[in-house]
């Protein structure tokens, strides 16, 4: 699946202050944005009834009609348009408030023209990200039992249409990526592509076995060929005639496994153990590592002749932290399958969630994010995942990133100011609680408010 990030978004941006209005209209016209302004907030909603929008941006404090009850009408009439609430007079309560009605975000006045238009981007890409999953939903529906990899990347493009050409072939392949890749989903997308689809796939991890249980395993046995061999057994080489045998982490197999296998590739026969017949075998052959194989070759860990073999093509999937535009449409998926599984109703997962996530260099690659996200999905309170709900490693780079994005490197204080207002955020307001969290008592907390004077609404 391809896509960049939405442009043109139509935006709705309600404020009572004709300075403020004006100024930010024409920040998100500039911008490239269909944009609609009005003072007043009666006027904004009956705006809402006679077109959609993408985003709303309203101030929160206004006669009449203030930026919850946008929020409000939105929610239950608009329920893809993201509210954005603005406002010069910005408490924690009233920041609690807002997100527990489904704002999208809170924009506290003066703001930077970066940070409004960051968070315009962000809200259209969690806009884009829903209409994704909900096409994805409806693909999966339509087409159960196939094998879909989820892609924004163009080198992982390339690859899956390198996949669709080679798939119909009979051609070995060899399969290359760091651990947590998707090394195994790539060798089944490989199969169900091919014209052995409706035949079996099956995978046999080499580094699970030693040499002789693995030999058992790939030939099978027959009755009496050993203490304990009361029945004849397929190995999984004949198991796998007709359709698609996959090796993972091939280069842990022994040398004199490396040496049977090469003559079962050339032959297509196996000899199970104990007997004195072969029997003919028709499976394709996928392998799978995550080392480096023409260095294992050049040191002599893995045979060349079953190198060359194997490698008939060669197919390197690129680990998440170069393809991080994968990560969002990666966590939204992964997302709604555990959502579903544990039926638990978490369908977001929060702007600044996703943002650590982008800045996450995830050394198990997309393994390490569905294992995140299902944590985050069977620990969440709400409908959202929220930072507090990311493991301590990520919630540690939320630190970091808090004044980073403003693009200056913050000082210590700046950084405790910062993620103790977070923490408060976290724990809707309450003081006690917060300081739990911190692990401080909560007279230290009142003494670091006073001290900082962050606003405790």
């Amino acid at each position: 699946m391809t896509g960049g990030r939405m442009t043109g978004g139509r935006l709705l941006i309600v404020d009572d202050e004709k300075v403020a209005l004006k100024n930010l209209e024409q920040l998100m016209k500039k911008a490239g944005y269909a944009v609609t302004a009005t003072q007043s907030g009666g006027n904004a909603l009956a705006l809402l009834e006679k077109q959609p929008f993408d985003v709303a941006l309203s101030e929160l404090r206004m006669d009449k009609v203030d930026g919850l009850q946008i929020l409000r009408r939105c929610r239950e009439n608009h329920p893809d348009t993201e509210v954005i609430l603005v406002t010069g007079h910005a408490t924690l309560a009233s920041a609690v408030a807002a997100m527990k009605q489904g704002a999208f975000h809170y924009l506290a006045k003066p703001y930077h023209p970066d940070e409004v238009r960051q968070m315009v981007v962000a809200a259209l890409e969690k806009i884009r990200y829903r209409r994704e999953s909900r096409n994805l939903k409806k693909q999966a529906e339509s087409d159960q039992g196939k094998v879909s990899i989820l892609t924004r990347d163009r080198h992982m493009q390339h690859l899956l249409d390198m996949a669709r050409q080679v798939a119909p072939t009979d051609c070995n392949i060899l399969i290359t990526g760091e651990s947590g890749t998707g090394k195994e989903l790539f060798a089944r997308y490989l199969h169900h592509q091919s014209w052995r689809e409706s035949g079996p796939f099956v995978a046999v991890n080499c580094g699970a076995f030693n040499e002789d249980l693995l030999a058992n395993e790939l030939f099978g046995h027959i009755k009496g060929a050993f203490t304990g061999a009361h029945a004849d057994k397929k190995g999984l080489l004949e198991a796998a005639s007709g359709g698609t045998l996959f090796l993972d982490e091939i280069t842990e197999m022994s040398p004199t496994m490396q040496v049977k296998l090469l003559r079962v590739i050339q032959e297509k026969e196996v000899l199970p153990l104990g007997a004195t017949a072969s029997v003919k075998i028709d499976a394709r052959f996928i392998a799978a590592t995550n080392r480096d194989v023409q260095d294992t070759v050049k040191h002599g860990g893995f045979r060349q002749d079953l190198y060359f073999r194997l490698n008939v093509v060669n197919l390197h999937i690129p680990a998440l932290s170069v393809r991080k535009e994968d990560v969002p449409l990666l966590a939204h998926h992964f997302l709604a399958k555990h959502a579903a599984l544990m039926g638990k109703d978490v369908s977001e997962i929060a702007p600044d969630t996703l943002d650590l996530l982008r800045a996450y260099d995830f050394p198990g690659n997309v393994r390490e994010l569905e294992n995140i996200i299902e944590r985050g999905v069977a620990i969440a309170s709400g409908h959202s995942i929220d930072p507090a709900q990311l493991p301590d490693d990520l919630r540690e780079l939320a630190i970091r990133t808090f004044r980073k994005k403003a693009g200056r490197i913050p000082t210590l204080e700046q950084q405790e100011q910062d993620y103790i207002a977070w923490v408060l955020q976290e724990a809707g307001g309450n003081q006690t609680l917060a300081a739990q969290m911190l692990g401080i008592d909560r007279v230290s907390l009142w003494r670091k408010l006073k001290r900082y004077e962050v606003e405790k609404g």
